[in-house]
């Protein structure tokens, strides 16, 4: 047999010898970006010993709950809401499985430290994601660019940073985008499911899609209908296969109504918007990311590509959404860099040439004088590129340096400004101890149910995780403990005996209106007080 009948044999081995090589490679790029990713938001997380914002700790509990009792423990804590025992829908499910990986204990501290290693491990694996998508897409320095995740907004890191499913949630929107810009439209159904069972955000997959797909028709004049049929199938899928079934079905159309338009109940802050300054100071070299992509697509004169449009529309969507509720400020920074990578890319690779085609930067209707400084303006670059082709990225990460630095110490501080871990534990502490398990607790503040139900799941509680869920479960009531709550009732103890069973009032010292009418209250006895909270016993 000739040497030459070996030729394609020896072909294929080189070509599969070589393709096992570059999937190693990424594989070892992704845990390396994975291992320094963890390590920059270890260095976020650990700047306090608490937890960032209020309803971690009620993740983590439930996290221990699922540890010790199953995927569907019963939820008996809140029996005045639409959360009531019957009605009851774990709308974080798969992350609360995610959570109990790291329930180590059933003390406080163990659970606050394990929802801090939680909170650093996923967020980092959503930005090796976002990595991925950048890398499928042949974006150069897709590693830097990724770094600068840690740069574009400090809100953003610091949401990042909470043991909430939100990291979870742009986890699965980088994969979604990602196979749908390659178009594995089938990975959807899957995504779309497994979305459902994670966070009720799912609704922002098909957003997604929607987005995706207007993109390719204005670049490619074609209808991508299973990019929207596929996760919508998975989303079906994942609301009817699913524990809670029907009650979820309820429980989502009640939860997301309230979101939308003006609602009259007060909800928590991160449905209201940034001030514009705010806005500016925390999430500014976002903005700026946005300008220098969109300047990056004048400047290349050529036609927008459907990634790049893709991931245009979905910063001005996210972005439309961040001025409505600072919630989405969880996605706008995320899709915005990824939008200023794909529409930068291009001229940082003419840059790196050792010569630039005259296409590179060509641009109908120029006048000679400027044909020639852009000429002037090409040879000048393509020298630098053959001196030296590392200069592009060392100066790339030079620029990522001050940004970086400003937006992890800020993340930081804001991290510091977290409530103590330990705020009523003492309080649950008393209450545990002094009050027969299924005691109802009368609180007057609803965001105080998370850290009670941390450290106390022996009593219940009135309201708790969102005011809207009592408010649909009985208006009256509702409203009846906001007047409680705000001091305009006097002798509130016969309307929390007889309205609302409460055995015992917990409140903050700050409800100074309460606290007035409790005084002058002979049903209400001080029974503790500590620097945070003071309880009453509602006596006959």
């Amino acid at each position: 047999m000739t040497t030459s009948s070996f030729a394609p044999a020896k072909t294929s081995n080189l070509t599969a010898r070589l393709a096992v090589s570059v999937h190693w490679k990424t594989v070892a790029g992704a845990i390396a970006l994975f291992v320094l990713f963890a390590v920059l938001f270890t260095i976020v997380q650990f700047a306090t010993p608490a937890l960032a914002g209020n309803d971690g700790y009620y993740h983590m509990k439930m996290g221990l709950l699922v540890r010790e009792q199953g995927l569907k423990p019963p939820f008996v804590w809140l029996p005045l809401t639409i959360l009531n025992r019957e009605a009851f829908y774990d709308h974080h499910l798969l992350y609360h499985a995610y959570l109990s990986l790291f329930a180590f204990g059933d003390s406080g501290d163990a659970l606050t430290l394990g929802g801090k290693i939680a909170s650093v491990i996923m967020p980092a694996l959503a930005f090796v994601a976002i990595w991925w998508l950048l890398h499928g897409q042949g974006v150069r320095w897709a590693s830097l660019w990724t770094l600068g995740l840690f740069a574009v907004s400090e809100a953003f890191l610091y949401r990042m940073s909470m043991p909430r499913a939100q990291s979870a949630s742009l986890l699965l929107l980088a994969l979604g985008l990602h196979w749908m810009l390659h178009r594995r439209y089938r990975w959807l159904i899957p995504l779309g499911f497994m979305y459902v069972w994670l966070y009720n955000g799912f609704p922002l997959l098909i957003l997604l899609a929607a987005i995706y797909i207007v993109a390719t028709v204005a670049t490619e004049r074609r209808v991508e209908w299973r990019a929207i049929a596929y996760p919508a199938l998975g989303i079906g899928l994942g609301l009817i296969v699913n524990p809670y079934f029907p009650q979820n079905v309820a429980f989502i159309l009640n939860h997301l109504a309230p979101k939308i338009g003006e609602s009259a109940t007060p909800v928590g802050n991160e449905w209201y918007p940034y001030e514009t300054w705010t806005l500016v100071e925390n999430s500014g070299f976002a903005l700026a990311a946005f300008v220098l992509g969109a300047l990056a697509l004048g400047w290349r004169g050529r036609r927008i590509d459907r990634p790049t449009l893709t991931a245009f529309l979905l910063s001005v969507v996210f972005g439309l959404m961040l001025f409505k509720s600072r919630r989405f400020v969880e996605y706008f920074p995320a899709f915005t860099l990824v939008f200023a990578a794909l529409a930068i890319t291009p001229i940082l690779d003419s840059l790196r040439r050792s010569s630039l085609g005259s296409d590179d930067f060509s641009r109908s209707g120029e006048t000679a004088t400027e044909v020639a400084t852009t000429s002037r303006i090409r040879d000048r670059l393509s020298l630098l590129a053959r001196r030296n082709r590392w200069w592009v990225p060392i100066a790339f990460a030079a620029v990522l340096i001050a940004p970086l630095a400003i937006t992890l110490a800020q993340a930081r501080e804001a991290m510091t400004r977290s409530r103590p871990p330990d705020q009523y534990a003492a309080a649950s502490a008393w209450l545990k101890e002094n009050r027969p398990p299924g005691s109802m607790v009368f609180q007057t503040d609803w965001d105080d149910f998370t850290r009670l139900f941390f450290y106390n799941t022996s009593n219940l509680y009135t309201i708790g995780l969102d005011p809207t869920y009592m408010q649909l479960a009985d208006a009256g009531l509702y409203d009846e403990w906001v007047r409680i709550s705000k001091g305009k009732v006097d002798h509130p103890s016969d309307a929390i005996r007889s309205r609302f069973g409460g055995e015992v009032v917990m409140s903050d010292l700050n409800h100074d209106g309460f606290l007035e009418k409790a005084v002058d209250d002979p049903g209400l006895k001080e029974v503790y007080r500590d620097e945070y909270a003071v309880i009453f016993e509602v006596t006959p």
